[in-house]
């Protein structure tokens, strides 16, 4: 049989085509099978150096409940928990400063903002994320510092206030791209039920979008404190650094990562103190690993109950 004229050509396209598949692919599953072992080489490395010093002369008891934190006195007082507190702490504000602002705009955005509005806001927010860290911090610095200690009458504007604040507008861009998908994957028909029911379009929003939405708008809240636990040079800047657990708000505090950041360029290399500041890494590290993995199961729930 004489093959067609042009034949040849046809196979010669569909074998690029193959090859280029191909390549794609396994473009990609190297791109997946690379993050996953990044992520396991940072926590090997971190493991290495500071894994034989928690398990043979670190008493973990005292890392989580000591009040003081002096690895280079003698002898050295190894107690984490005014990093702890002064990490919960300015997280729990920022928090109260992000979740209001952040839902605030998802719910404009996705419920009321039509057109190019919609689109230059979410342009807008999506540049809020790309600001360094360490102009939040200068600002946290040169502006919220002196404004705290006019209106509050503090001797020190450099507190968990104003690190709160500053992580919260930190936090708020992510937190609002992450609730406004929320609030857009609950079905239409659920609106427009409830709007021939005779319902407002804010008890549209009230009653039915945002229970709906909620295992997304936890995913978001969690993946935000995800992102103020892991701050460091905003929270160094904006802190006050104080190695005390924090009373109140108008408190200097010291978070883990902000220690971590301060203290590693002084340690010796493999000294007890070196070590310990590994051992803080990796108590980070299962902190934000299982406040993403909580809210990836948050995300799971509601795919498989959708």
């Amino acid at each position: 049989m004489v093959p067609a004229p042009g034949s040849h050509q046809g196979l010669d396209r569909l074998d690029g085509a193959w090859w280029r598949d191909w390549a794609a692919r396994v473009l990609v599953s190297l791109g997946g099978i690379s993050a996953i072992l990044f992520i396991v080489a940072i926590i090997v490395f971190i493991a290495s150096q500071g894994l034989e010093f928690a398990w043979n002369r670190l008493s973990w008891a005292e890392l989580l409940t000591g009040a003081r934190w002096e690895p280079t006195a003698n002898p050295p007082r190894y107690g984490a928990w005014p990093l702890l507190a002064g990490t919960a702490w300015i997280t729990a504000v920022a928090m109260l400063v992000a979740v209001p602002l952040s839902f605030a705009a998802a719910i404009y955005i996705g419920e009321f903002a039509t057109g190019s509005r919609r689109e230059w806001l979410k342009v807008t927010i999506e540049t809020l994320a790309a600001i360094p860290s360490v102009v939040w911090g200068v600002i946290g610095l040169q502006v919220l510092n002196p404004l705290i200690q006019q209106w509050f009458d503090t001797p020190v504007g450099l507190n968990v206030l104003n690190a709160g604040v500053i992580l919260g507008l930190m936090a708020a861009p992510i937190m609002t791209t992450l609730a406004e998908d929320a609030l857009k994957a609950v079905p239409d028909t659920y609106r427009e039920a409830a709007e021939a029911l005779g319902a407002t379009r804010w008890q549209v929003i009230w009653r039915v979008v945002l229970p709906h939405a909620r295992p997304g708008l936890s995913a978001s809240v969690l993946l935000g404190i995800g992102r103020a636990f892991g701050e460091t040079i905003a929270v160094l800047m904006a802190s006050g650094h104080r190695l005390l657990p924090p009373t109140s708000v108008f408190d200097s505090a010291a978070t883990i990562t902000a220690t971590i950041a301060a203290e590693l360029g002084e340690a010796a290399v493999d000294s007890d103190h070196y070590q310990v500041l590994f051992v803080l890494g990796l108590v980070l590290f299962a902190i934000t690993f299982s406040i993403n993995l909580l809210a990836d199961g948050l995300v799971r729930g509601r795919r498989r109950r959708a």
